[in-house]
């Protein structure tokens, strides 16, 4: 299949997500044909089956703001049919599910006229406080509603959807993945655990696009107590509107050497898989893909219970849960399974188990590809 992606190429969740797809499908055969405003994050250099093109808006005087998303309308009409795409899959319903609608129109009334049926997957925010904006509702509900099929990344999403926008077409669930060959603990990789931590200390890790959904103050409390029981180390992976927050606050309980802030990286894998536990306070997680990651590298993760995140974790089997804000809990758990080697090893066991039983990209890309040939199936054939 001849498939267009779009995506926020930032550090979140659903570029992230979206990226991956792509280089999965692509690794299966299928030509993949990113449109986006910038390269994704995780499109980190030249692959087989990928192709990218740049969406450019205009600067116009006129424009307060850019209108991307008929820019983005455009490139994906233009793409498509230069291309021969099959289908386009946006993730993230504003704005790209509305331009995807738009480009289907447009092709649709333009000689030779073409049906460009288009996929939506619903990642989070985008439902759950984007579109429940006043001024979002009805332009959201309808872009959903007018795509040729729509996915949701967790149960909890789309329960939460189909109740709060009444949405009438049928939303398949097909869960966040992982790469469970990419993903694991290589011996080579936790050699290099010595350049955070010495032997006879633990190593966290938080990662996340720092916004304050995720909480990261709470992670800095979190490891303050953590800190105080255990010799330890926190990594803080991403970036972020709150990461001055996180520095200040490291640096006001007299942490700032032991807590590292990275940055953005690109090789994510390898940074988890040399830590012990991975903390994910945050307000609210759909799915919890970082907690995922973390868990194929045999992480153990301790998050909230909420959103999404009761489906991916097994409380006190494959990680722990705590109710948001309550970081004397979370730091307990922590304390509690970095006290026990055996213990801590054990459960990062069952957490990597856990990863590959329902999570790993073998068995979830095969479900996006069936979704995309019934939707295909579905769609009326271009004159």
């Amino acid at each position: 299949m001849k498939i267009g992606i779009t995506c926020y190429p930032t550090y979140g969740g659903s570029g992230v997500v979206a990226t991956e797809l792509g280089l999965e499908l692509a690794r299966r055969g299928h030509e993949i044909h990113f449109i986006s405003y910038s390269q994704p994050i995780r499109l980190t250099g030249p692959e087989p089956n990928i192709h990218y093109h740049e969406v450019e808006v205009t600067r116009y005087p006129l424009f307060e703001y850019p209108p991307y998303d008929l820019a983005l309308a455009t490139r994906m009409a233009e793409v498509s049919q230069l291309y021969e795409l099959d289908l386009l899959h946006v993730h993230y319903a504003i704005p790209h599910s509305v331009s995807a609608m738009l480009a289907k129109q447009m092709l649709a009334a333009t000689p030779p006229r073409r049906h460009l049926p288009f996929v939506t997957t619903l990642h989070g925010t985008d439902i759950t406080l984007v579109g429940l904006d006043r001024s979002y509702l009805p332009i959201t509900r309808f872009s959903i509603e007018q795509s040729d099929g729509v996915t949701a990344i967790s149960q909890y999403l789309r329960n939460r959807t189909l109740n709060v926008f009444d949405i009438k077409n049928h939303i398949e669930v097909i869960p966040n993945f992982v790469n469970c060959d990419e993903y694991l603990r290589k011996p080579e990789w936790l050699e290099k655990r010595s350049e955070y931590v010495s032997n006879d200390e633990r190593l966290l890790v938080h990662l996340s696009n720092f916004r304050p959904v995720k909480r990261v103050l709470d992670v800095i409390e979190i490891f303050d107590r953590v800190r105080k029981k255990i010799p330890s180390k926190l990594l803080m992976i991403g970036d972020g509107p709150d990461r001055s927050q996180a520095e200040w606050l490291a640096v006001q309980k007299g942490l700032h050497e032991h807590v590292s802030f990275l940055g953005k990286q690109d090789q994510i894998r390898e940074k988890l898989a040399i830590a012990d536990v991975l903390l994910m306070p945050s307000e609210l997680e759909s799915f919890g893909l970082a907690a995922l990651e973390g868990m194929a590298c045999e992480v153990v993760p301790i998050a909230t219970r909420c959103g999404g995140v009761p489906e991916l974790i097994e409380h006190g089997v494959t990680g722990f849960m705590a109710d948001v804000g309550d970081v004397e809990t979370m730091a307990r758990y922590a304390i509690e399974v970095l006290s026990d080697e055996s213990a801590l090893r054990a459960m990062g066991k069952r957490a990597r188990a856990g990863a590959q039983e329902k999570y790993c990209s073998s068995k979830i890309i095969p479900l996006y590809e069936g979704f995309y040939r019934k939707v295909l199936a579905q769609s009326p054939k271009s004159s």
